[in-house]
């Protein structure tokens, strides 16, 4: 599918090499790790993965092992952290290809241990501790037996121990401190017994960028690699983040032009009434490419000849429809193939991530991973861009 012919999303890997530079700078002498989950949290991993690398990260975070063997596949050679226990039928994977999973029950450390003694390898375990999160890990009276249980092992071998911050990105929140209190009661007590691990590490990227002291050993940053703040408003309070660039633009071209008449009614249910004559561009992507339905609805613009245009009516499986106003307006009439801007920058206009999310009252993490595997990705490096379809 032809870049002129239909949608897609431009990922700039200088941004995301750019924004690895500062996460660097602002949080030495930690090392960074990149997580690229989710496909790189929708802007593809493999490519994202290696842009991370060479801009300085030391190793790259995943959520299931075959997001891991997908970046082996790719050529990636740097350490790949599985951010949960794998399950029982994907352990031979996560062994064989050198993947390094988290470990926090006895079950996983035993069953880990098996597949790499099966396979007659050493694999790199690390231990996450629950710190008040509830979601994986474990608990503060188990982490030391879990460690012993690695550390017993010969199959095995430990990278180290982690937790996982709750509210880092509500700077605020004093439970950040005492997560960090517990984590710190724990390391103490895995020191004194002679199991102090290689590597401890604590912060996300709210984390990393909003308190120093959860920097430790390591930063696992995601979001913000991507050039994306962690929460609205940071920009605002932690200068850093102003730094950030975003490194992805959704796009489209125009697929036809039409002129409609005051009165007339638009899309599905006919829930739009134009109340002035105007002119229609009908651009197609829709929300199976991850453009959410309810945007229209609420206020949502696009950016046509560097000027806010209104999507106006539902927006459909694979169209939408935008408002961009009367034949001899304040601009040019837009003609079939001139470019939609749907996230990004066109002209001194931008239309961010950030505010689809305050639009749809959600959060700018869930706007880039939901970009549909229909939209090719487009890879600009050095002023050229090379297309990867999904």
């Amino acid at each position: 599918m032809s870049r002129e012919s239909r949608a897609w999303a431009e990922v700039d890997l200088r941004a995301i090499a750019h924004n690895v530079g500062v996460l660097r700078r602002e949080v030495a002498p930690a090392e960074l790790l990149a997580v690229v989950k989710a496909d790189g949290y929708g802007h593809g991993a493999g490519p994202v993965a290696a842009a991370a690398l060479d801009a300085g990260a030391t190793a790259l975070g995943v959520a299931i092992v075959d997001e891991g063997v997908a970046l082996r596949d790719d050529g990636i050679e740097s350490p790949v952290l599985v951010l949960s226990e794998p399950r029982l039928d994907e352990l031979d994977a996560c062994v064989a290809f050198d993947l390094e999973p988290t470990v926090y029950t006895f079950g996983g450390v035993e069953a880990v241990a098996a597949a790499a003694a099966r396979l007659e390898r050493v694999c790199r375990v690390h231990v996450k501790v629950d710190t008040g999160m509830h979601r994986v890990g474990a608990g503060l009276e188990e982490v030391r037996a879990v460690v012993d249980a690695v550390a017993a092992d010969p199959s095995l071998e430990l990278g180290s121990v982690f937790t996982h911050c709750a509210v880092a990105d509500e700077p605020d929140d004093p439970f950040t401190d005492e997560q960090l209190r517990r984590f710190g009661v724990v390391l103490d007590e895995l020191t004194t017994a002679g199991l102090a691990p290689p590597y401890v590490h604590a912060a996300n990227s709210a984390g990393a960028l909003c308190h120093p002291a959860a920097r430790l050993d390591l930063v696992r940053c995601g979001i913000a690699v991507y050039g994306i703040a962690p929460a609205p408003g940071l920009a605002s309070t932690v200068p850093v983040v102003g730094e950030l660039r975003p490194a992805l633009s959704l796009k489209a071209t125009v697929s036809l032009v039409k002129e409609v008449a005051a009165g007339e009614r638009i899309s599905y249910g006919l829930r739009h009434r134009f109340d002035r004559d105007t002119v229609v561009a009908t651009v197609p992507i829709g929300y199976a490419d991850g453009v959410p339905r309810r945007l229209h609805q609420l206020g949502a613009e696009v950016l046509v000849g560097g000027r806010r245009c209104p999507v106006v009516g539902v927006i459909t499986m694979d169209q939408l429809m935008v408002d961009c106003g009367p034949a001899g307006g304040p601009g040019p009439v837009p003609r079939a193939g001139d470019e939609v801007v749907l996230l990004g920058q066109q002209g001194d206009e931008q239309v961010t991530a950030e505010d689809w999310a305050e639009l749809l009252g959600t959060i700018a993490y869930e706007i880039v991973c939901g970009i549909g595997p229909r939209v090719p990705r487009l890879y600009r490096t050095t002023g050229m861009l090379g297309t990867v379809e999904p």
